[in-house]
Formats: structure tokens, sequence, C-alpha cells
């Protein structure tokens, strides 16, 4: 992952950092390799159930897309740029189908391919002094790579509103949108990431992936086709060990001890 990307693994929590303060976490090449790189690991250790990930320093947990050297503002030919955007679309992929969840810990900037960081993960937490925007439009580029993870997030218009006028979000107008999950003061940011990471890490990590890639895949279902997938997963969620001892605990009044088959 080398220095642009750092990973730490401790009470079941990968923390994945964009380690670039100087440049406000903007995505380059190699940035967007190394978190790839940090999600594959995350995916192949059975001891992660949930994954952080954030900006170093105060200022932006991500900017965008690096602009100068390592970005789109490059000198790589055509071909090689267009490969190299490739990179943010594999990154989604690999954060959705990635069957543990993903907390994005936001403190100051949330821009352009930032944003729609912020907006690929399960959950955003953020400060009170964060940002977001796609700001894209003001200097003549749309912001195209993020429109998945944004229609994810909040509603069509709103979206099609923030990539049209440019504007910034603050956190509090964020939290009302829907895109942010919880706001809270600088000094209790840690703590409220912490938090959470912590409750879903409690939980079976076998039905919170299958339940996790349930959600996402009737998104892009119509109702009737996913009525009878959710149907299904119902079924074979039913069969497992831990939904037995899930059962078992609450009947015995006791915490659930998962096995995560």
């Amino acid at each position: 992952m080398g220095s642009e990307v750092l990973y730490d693994v401790a009470d079941r929590v990968a923390r994945v950092t964009i380690n670039r303060p100087q440049r406000r976490n903007a995505m380059s090449y190699e940035v967007m390799a190394g978190l790839r790189d940090a999600m594959a690991q995350a995916r192949a250790d059975d001891a992660v159930r949930v994954v952080v990930l954030t900006g170093a320093g105060d200022r932006a947990f991500c900017a965008g897309a690096d602009l100068g050297g390592g970005g789109i503002g490059s000198n790589a030919s055509a071909a090689d740029s267009h490969d190299g955007r490739g990179l943010l679309a594999s990154l989604f992929r690999d954060m959705w189908s990635l069957g543990k969840p993903i907390i994005a810990r936001v403190r100051g900037y949330a821009l352009a391919g930032g944003f729609g960081l912020a907006c690929a993960c399960d959950f955003v937490v953020a400060s009170d002094d964060a940002q977001f925007g796609t700001p894209e439009i003001n200097v003549g580029l749309w912001p195209y790579m993020i429109t998945v993870p944004l229609l994810r997030s909040m509603p069509p218009k709103k979206v099609l509103e923030l990539m049209a006028t440019g504007r910034r979000v603050d956190a509090a107008e964020a939290e009302r949108i829907g895109f942010v999950t919880r706001v809270v003061p600088v000094d209790e940011l840690d703590a409220a990431v912490d938090e959470l990471a912590a409750n879903l890490a409690a939980k079976s990590p076998v039905i919170m992936r299958w339940g996790r890639d349930a959600f996402y895949r009737v998104l892009e279902m119509d109702a009737d086709a996913a009525l009878a997938y959710l149907q299904s997963m119902l079924t074979v969620t039913t069969l497992t060990e831990d939904s037995a001892e899930g059962v078992a605990a609450f009947a015995e009044k006791r915490e659930p001890r998962w096995r995560g088959r």
C-alpha cells in the first residue's frame, strides 16, 4: 500500500487512512490502488469485522482527484488516463462487495471524488466542520464516476442539484439530506466512530455479510424480484448456526456467541 495509504487492525476493526495531508488527501492513482489493496486485505482477514476509512490530518477526508501530479491532470496518454480513472470504479466495486460494513470518518473537506468515496461507504460519521460538494462543474468537468454512490445515498434530484451547482453542503445539511449517518462535535468524532464500529463488530459476521449484500442487491431490482430474493435469503439465514445461536441466546437472556457460520 505504501506510505500514501495506511492500514492498521485493532479490536476487529481495520482502519484505512489516506495519508496525503499536504494535498488534502487528494486521490492519486497510487492512492486508489492502495485503497483497493486495503480492501482486499480486510476482505481476506477473518479477524476484521468492520472497516473505518478516513483521511490524515484535520483539513480533509479527501478533496477528490489530484489534478496535479499523479492525478487526472498528469501527462499520461489518453488511454492510460482513461484506464486509470477506472480505478475509482473498481474501488467502489471492491467496497460494495467487501461483505463487511465500512464507516467513513469525515473531518473537513469531502469533495468531488472524496464525496463519492464517503458515500460509497455504508455509514458516514462527520464532524460538525465537515463540508461536502461536487465542484467539478466549476472547472468544466462533471462528477461522472461518483454518480452511483451519490444516487445510493440521497434523492436523485438532490444529487443533480449538487452536481449542477457545485455548491458546498455543511454537515448539518448533509445529515438532513440523509447521506450522513451522524454529525458530532470535532472532539467527539473518534468516540462516535469507535462506538459505531464496536456495535457493528459485535454482530454475526455471516448475517452481516448476507444482509448487507441483500441491501445493495435489491436497490437494483424491481419489487417482485426483490421480494422473492429476500424470501429466499430469509429461509437460508434461518438455517445458519448463528441464527440458531441468536434465538437461543435471546431466550436464555445471554449474549450470543457468534461462529460466523
